[in-house]
């Protein structure tokens, strides 16, 4: 098994895309979770440059086709704790 992180180091997201249909499963699965790192850090960079231009949570919200709520939920107290949010 390879490390975590091994995957973006062999090209990058790029790579990662062309790994998800091995038939190899572990090759394939590791792929996923490493895609799924790759989403949740693109998410917070725009969500955090979003905040800082004065979009609201409720805009935000709309864009990413989820409730005001679950947004609020998942990165107000991640920017608080950074002192990004009052």
């Amino acid at each position: 098994m390879s490390g975590e992180g091994e995957e973006e180091d062999e090209g990058g997201a790029a790579a990662l895309a062309g790994k998800v249909t091995s038939k190899d499963p572990a090759v394939g699965l590791r792929a996923v979770a490493a895609l799924r790192r790759l989403l949740e850090e693109l998410e917070r960079l725009h969500v955090d440059n979003a905040r800082a231009q004065g979009w609201t949570w409720q805009s935000i919200a709309t864009e990413l086709r989820v409730s005001r709520q679950s947004v609020h939920e998942k990165h107000a107290s991640r920017r608080k704790a950074m002192g990004k949010e009052d």
